[in-house]
């Protein structure tokens, strides 16, 4: 059963730009230790990390709060399965909400896709209920 869906659209260019202008303040306020260590290494680093703010966008709509409610950025982390599949690893207010709306019986599930295409990047989370 589908709990929540979510998609976000943002230009790469916006986020290059934040990244000149404010570099470490940015990061560490948006992205986790994780996310800042996979989109460092990468040639087009700022595609990287406009994936991973599009996905905390789409996963907040998702939960059905935006960025309010006590769920913040670093809540939300984009993180790989072994397969590489991206998902969500949710914190603090974010694990809260999600605990609040998954119902009773069920374990959640976080798909994520993340696509580039120079100067857009886009995410799409959907949270399903699985039975435990």
């Amino acid at each position: 059963m589908i709990i929540g869906l979510g998609s976000d659209l943002i230009d790469i260019r916006r986020i290059a730009r934040t990244l000149e202008r404010h570099g470490d303040r940015f990061t560490n306020r948006v992205f986790t230790e994780v996310e800042q260590a996979k989109s460092d290494r990468r040639a087009n680093r700022a595609a990287s990390y406009a994936k991973r703010f599009a996905a905390k966008e789409a996963c907040s709509k998702a939960l059905g709060t935006g960025l309010s409610q006590g769920v913040f950025w670093r809540d939300m982390g984009v993180v790989n399965l072994p397969s590489g599949a991206p998902t969500m690893r949710l914190t603090g207010g974010a694990l809260r909400r999600l605990e609040q709306i998954m119902p009773a019986g069920m374990q959640p599930r976080i798909h994520v896709t993340l696509t580039d295409d120079d100067p857009l990047a886009q995410a799409f989370v959907i949270i399903e209920a699985l039975p435990a």
